[in-house]
């Protein structure tokens, strides 16, 4: 199986670890109902009663959402079709298997933050220790590019293209989902951050290292967010995760006028489909202004200067 998703599949490295922590939670469950040692397993023993019993398992008792359960659900069928492709007596076995339904999911409403709020996160990293530049350029880097923190963290030295003596614009190089590579523009303040860190180091170095100089890992990267996110005071009780950044910089983009496509390119999105959400965000949020702008209109005759910081307000979405 371990051969089958690497090398004829190629999927992701993040996908096939999804694909591990699935059977190390299943194995275990299903070994503990019947009673059954895990090595001593078969496949007729993962009935599609049982699949289904470790599905309600998974949200009831481990408290997962119905995105969580259709994941793991998608591993165990991808696991089925294996099984029956390598041999054909277990084709009803898997048939089964993958008769089980996906459970609708209600899509989770998309948290961004406003550019006060953004630029109130920037500035908590303290840049006067060495700490506080590492926290401060990789939030920045994040913001910038909407880099997923997988992308992040995996970043090296290498990567970057900061310092171009032919006086071009800087860059970086993202390694993406499924194999994919995009190049992203670096603003000014986010090379100047980046270039300080990676000054002598060699390419194959990482960018982002912890205090024991070790890379960032993603739950690192998560506490860090997290972290600053709790001297925020306007972002008190709001979860704050590095894909809240992500989020952020799609709005933002979309706010300056970028189009979807080229919003599209610069996050990594297999399809358009996918970025579309951020247009309908910037639609609520301008019927909203548009809302207020109606509600504080008293007439037609309404002198201009009286409208005139609604009006700018509005230019500006």
């Amino acid at each position: 199986m371990a051969e089958y998703i690497v090398t004829e599949r190629n999927l992701a490295r993040n996908t096939q670890k999804s694909y591990r922590d699935t059977f190390a939670l299943l194995l275990p469950f299903a070994g503990t109902k019947i009673r059954k040692p895990v090595e001593r397993l078969t496949v007729q023993d993962l009935t599609a009663g049982r699949i289904r019993q470790f599905l309600g398992h998974l949200e009831d008792e481990r408290g997962c959402s119905a995105q969580t359960r259709n994941q793991r659900l998608s591993a165990i069928r991808a696991f089925a079709r294996f099984v029956a492709s390598r041999d054909p007596g277990h084709l009803e076995w898997s048939a089964s298997i993958r008769a089980i339904a996906s459970k609708k999911a209600t899509p989770r409403p998309i948290g961004w933050l406003t550019k006060t709020e953004m630029n109130k996160l920037l500035d908590v990293p303290n840049r006067r220790t060495p700490r506080g530049r590492v926290e401060y350029a990789f939030l920045l880097f994040l913001y910038n590019t909407g880099a997923r923190v997988s992308e992040a963290t995996r970043l090296v030295a290498g990567d970057l293209q900061v310092g171009r003596r032919d006086g071009r614009h800087a860059l970086v190089n993202i390694h993406g989902k499924g194999g994919k590579h995009r190049q992203c523009p670096l603003w000014p303040r986010t090379e100047k951050a980046l270039a300080e860190l990676v000054r002598g180091r060699a390419t194959g170095d990482a960018v982002f290292l912890s205090q024991q100089r070790r890379p960032y890992t993603r739950s690192g990267a998560y506490r860090l967010v997290q972290r600053c996110a709790a001297r925020v005071p306007s972002l008190a009780g709001r979860r704050i995760t590095p894909h809240t950044i992500r989020h952020t910089s799609a709005c933002h983009l979309l706010q300056a006028g970028i189009d979807l496509n080229t919003i599209r390119a610069w996050l990594g999105h297999a399809s358009l489909d996918t970025t579309n959400v951020y247009a309908e965000i910037d639609l609520e949020m301008k019927a909203k202004a548009m809302a207020l702008c109606d509600a504080a209109q008293s007439g037609p005759d309404r002198p201009w200067k009286e409208r005139k910081g609604l009006m700018a307000f509005l230019v500006a979405l």
